[in-house]
């Protein structure tokens, strides 16, 4: 015999779980797998100064940055962004069909656009071929950013990007059919921009939304 909550009941996600095992209820989010990271390179890697300490004190202090990818009707596409450990802002993202060097340039050429970061800001991501990249590493050293890298094989290291994009498939993708790469484009923008980082309440702000908390450095 199953059993439900009445309508309108608060339950925690342990809760929800077992009513789920017991009503034989699965969550919709199985993902096709396509690998991101190539880390089998003999590129010039960059040591974890991040070192999961994911805090921040003021805006531009510490940034994550990470590739995703989605299925369309016109094959795969590609996200690379960027977000602010302060606020949780994603303060950069670019996409496009393959995994170059250049999308994880583009995100970071809009972030320093938009945030006018300056030098001393920490970016950290994985330790993939398109980061360790003469190309990447030469626009974090054009801009005097300190680098830091994951341990090889660590996701854990970069949580607060994996945690957006768990955001982000389960709470705006899944279910839907993208198309088009445009569509797709499209669909990311209103989450991102749109949705995320003005109206969404995030729980490492206090329930604020990431462009509304307030600018220590300001205060």
């Amino acid at each position: 015999m199953t059993r439900a909550l009445p309508e309108n009941q608060r339950a925690c996600v342990g809760t929800v779980a077992k009513l789920m095992r017991e009503n034989s209820i699965r969550p919709i989010t199985v993902k096709k797998y396509k690998a991101t990271t190539n880390s089998k390179h003999s590129l010039p890697v960059a040591e974890n100064i991040l070192n999961r300490e994911f805090a921040a004190d003021k805006r531009n202090e510490k940034w994550v940055s990470d590739i995703t990818y989605f299925w369309t009707g016109e094959g795969w596409l590609y996200l690379a962004a960027l977000l602010d450990l302060y606020d949780k802002a994603i303060v950069g993202w670019s996409v496009g069909n393959r995994i170059r060097t250049d999308l994880i340039s583009s995100a970071l050429k809009k972030a320093i656009h938009r945030t006018k970061a300056t030098e001393g800001l920490l970016i950290h991501s994985d330790r993939g071929v398109q980061y360790a990249s003469n190309e990447y590493q030469s626009l974090l050293k054009k801009n005097h950013f300190i680098c830091s890298m994951s341990r090889k094989g660590n996701c854990y290291d970069n949580a607060p990007m994996e945690s957006f994009w768990g955001k982000l498939k389960t709470e705006w993708l899944y279910g839907r059919f993208l198309k088009t790469r445009e569509q797709a484009e499209e669909t990311l923008f209103e989450y991102i921009e749109l949705f995320y980082n003005r109206k969404r309440l995030h729980s490492g702000n206090g329930y604020v939304a990431p462009l509304k908390m307030k600018d220590n450095a300001l205060s």
